[in-house]
């Protein structure tokens, strides 16, 4: 077993600037809380359900261009029993990152950017510029080159206006639809997220009213950004077709006046788990591993939240097989993920909120004793 002990600390800000026309119409604003939302890296990731939202509430107005930024900074100390190992989400658990069993840190977590856009009352735009070279997938430490970029981390177009008709449509580079992959935690992702939170190229079409909302996605087939993967041609993994999708339901019951019951479920048809022994990430696969998923939340008064979610693909991940003796008795398995959280605001209308949470999650995907069986997380 795998035992970490963390000390962080988190520091966040947000930049803007404003500009008003000689007719006094706001072309470049900020709004701090519209921004936060959107740039937010896991606590809700439907970003283009959010805009909808927005835009239907009234806070996002018609011809108006919203830059809003981010820059979170850690400063931590970590001590664990496997040497060089320290897997806490966010940050790469490698000996890239971290050397020994005692590390410390102050760096840069991340850094971002974001234009929220609405041209008029049926089209919207949202880019974000991401810098994270704590989670980078370059080659070397978080000081070479190759892991210090800045990339396109999400880009989207919205055609819709919720207040005059429920259907809407999406095409770009965006979160994809499956489950409840958003954590309590500000801190970190889930491993519900590590494992089933889809980012790619694609197209959404969705229904938004009362409390009912459904949404599919067509996704650029291959191995897109996150846990998306379905062969294309010849067995291969260049996005050269549509030929992936996630398809989402949910039902927000209201029991009083304060509280709300949301329950969903979710479609996968290519999850990222169908590659043989020995698995390359992004490498090519021979045919799809489709998932489900289904989750609920319970929401008392913006005060009290409850959540949880299960996600499991519907075939065995071939590469979860090692032919190599003596591994070779640990059989093919299904990848699946569980989370379960809570969280108390402890002053709800405040500026600034303080709040309580605690979540565990875990990734499954060997039998009983395998040495790749799970990892579990709790963030508290």
């Amino acid at each position: 077993m795998k035992k970490l002990l963390l000390f962080s600390l988190l520091i966040g800000s947000v930049g803007f600037a404003q500009t008003v026309d000689d007719s006094n119409t706001v072309l470049l604003k900020i709004d701090s809380e519209l921004s936060a939302k959107m740039l937010d890296p896991n606590q809700n990731l439907r970003k283009v359900q959010i805009l909808l939202e927005e835009k239907q509430n009234g806070n996002l107005k018609n011809k108006s261009l919203i830059l809003g930024a981010s820059l979170i900074t850690i400063f931590d100390y970590q001590k664990s029993n496997t040497d060089s190992k320290f897997a806490y989400l966010m940050r790469h658990p490698t000996s890239n990152n971290q050397i020994g069993t005692e590390v410390s840190e102050a760096l840069v977590h991340s850094f971002q950017v974001s234009l929220t856009g609405s041209i008029n009352s049926w089209i919207s735009s949202y880019a974000e510029l991401l810098y994270n070279p704590e989670q980078s997938f370059g080659a070397g430490t978080i000081t070479a080159l190759a892991r210090n970029q800045i990339q396109l981390r999400k880009g989207f177009v919205v055609f819709g206006d919720l207040n005059k008709f429920p259907l809407f449509a999406a095409i770009g580079k965006m979160d994809a639809p499956f489950g409840q992959t958003g954590s309590v935690s500000p801190f970190t992702n889930s491993t519900l997220w590590h494992a089933f939170g889809g980012l790619g190229y694609g197209a959404q079409i969705g229904y938004s009213k009362a409390n009912f909302k459904a949404t599919f996605m067509a996704v650029q087939g291959g191995a897109q950004f996150r846990a998306l993967h379905t062969p294309v041609g010849d067995d291969t993994n260049v996005p050269s077709q549509l030929n992936n999708f996630t398809a989402d339901v949910n039902y927000t019951l209201e029991l009083g006046e304060k509280t709300r019951v949301t329950l969903g479920a979710s479609y996968l048809h290519g999850s990222a788990y169908c590659q043989e022994f020995p698995v390359t990430h992004f490498s090519a696969c021979s045919d799809n591993n489709a998932a489900y998923t289904y989750y609920g939340k319970v929401n008392y008064d913006d005060k009290l939240i409850l959540e949880g979610g299960f996600a499991k693909t519907l075939d065995v991940w071939k590469g979860t097989h090692n032919p190599t003796p003596p591994l070779d008795v640990f059989e093919a398995s299904k990848v699946s993920s569980l989370d379960l959280g809570a969280k108390y605001n402890l002053n709800k209308d405040a500026d600034i909120i303080y709040a309580l949470s605690g979540e565990f999650s875990n990734f499954k995907a060997g039998p009983e004793g395998a040495p790749w069986e799970r990892q579990n997380q709790y963030i508290y």
